[in-house]
């Protein structure tokens, strides 16, 4: 049994520096979670607005999300459609954004504004985690270099999200 715990803590000690370096994606695939990703912000954060009384800071911070999202878009189709990107964008949220917008959507009052603001702060941890890599080490320059330039911008994002209440 000893023996045992050993083996596996060796392993996982061995595996978690592997497991912190994430590989960043190919640009395909980050421009697919990109656009996904921002159809996602602008549908939930509208959906927050149309919410009759949203609390005193998720109005202004969905309303910024929309403003701001709807900015990185128009910046990541200006790369696909110069051809600096080959990348084809996505025009419907993938499945598991389908369902998180879904399940908002069935939320009302301050049950609706919880889980958007827990959302947001998911949401924008996994898209810093998804730009540092792709900015550090994406296989096309000129998404590497849009993507240095977003990523405070979602930072600024996540700061803000944890403040919700």
């Amino acid at each position: 049994m000893k023996t045992d715990l050993a083996i596996a803590t060796t392993c996982l000690l061995i595996a978690l520096p592997a497991m912190a370096q994430r590989p960043a994606p190919r640009a395909e695939e980050f421009v697919n979670k990109v656009a996904v990703s921002d159809m996602f912000e602008i549908q939930s954060s509208q959906l927050a607005l149309t919410e009759k009384q949203p609390d005193k800071d998720t109005k202004p911070f969905a309303q910024r999300m929309v403003k701001d999202h709807q900015k990185t878009t128009a910046g990541l189709k200006k790369l696909v459609d110069s051809g600096k990107v080959q990348a084809k964008l996505p025009t419907a949220l993938d499945s598991d954004h389908q369902k998180m917008l879904d399940e908002l959507k069935a939320k009302t009052g301050k049950e609706l504004d919880q889980s958007y603001d827990q959302i947001q702060v998911k949401a924008h941890q996994d898209a810093v985690a998804l730009f540092e890599a792709y900015a550090k080490d994406g296989d096309n320059a000129d998404l590497k270099k849009w993507a240095a330039s977003t990523l405070p911008h979602l930072k600024q994002h996540l700061a803000m999200a944890q403040k919700l209440k």
